[in-house]
């Protein structure tokens, strides 16, 4: 079973910049398709971005492109969402998912909190 704790979360100003990782356990991850995800006040989880296996291809939803970046470090088994020029409107809950497809993400954190000051 592969298990993915988040970590980086915490509390930025409008502009800065945070790393969100993913960490896993239980199996590899590079052998997953990995997607951060995020849930803001009173919304529904909506998909940020994702990146391929190896690592070689990302996708970003258009209200985060150019600003976040994401990598993996197969050496820690882990996932990072690199979040720049935070607005006030990136604030949410992000969780990471993993999975054998972009359509069957079986394996999800239990997220991390981010809140951006204006």
């Amino acid at each position: 079973q592969l298990q993915l704790v988040e970590s980086g979360g915490g509390l930025v100003h409008a502009g800065d910049s945070l790393t969100l990782s993913c960490a896993a356990s239980g199996r590899t991850l590079s052998d997953y398709i990995v997607a951060w995800f995020r849930r803001p006040p009173g919304q529904e989880r909506v998909l940020v971005g994702r990146i391929t296996r190896a690592g070689g291809s990302t996708y970003f939803s258009d209200s985060v492109k150019g600003r976040f970046t994401l990598s993996r470090d197969n050496a820690k088994n882990t996932v990072h969402l690199h979040m720049n020029s935070l607005k006030p409107e990136d604030t949410a809950v992000y969780y990471c998912a993993a999975g054998p497809t972009y359509y069957t993400l079986d394996f999800w954190g239990q997220g991390t909190q981010v809140t951006v000051s204006s």
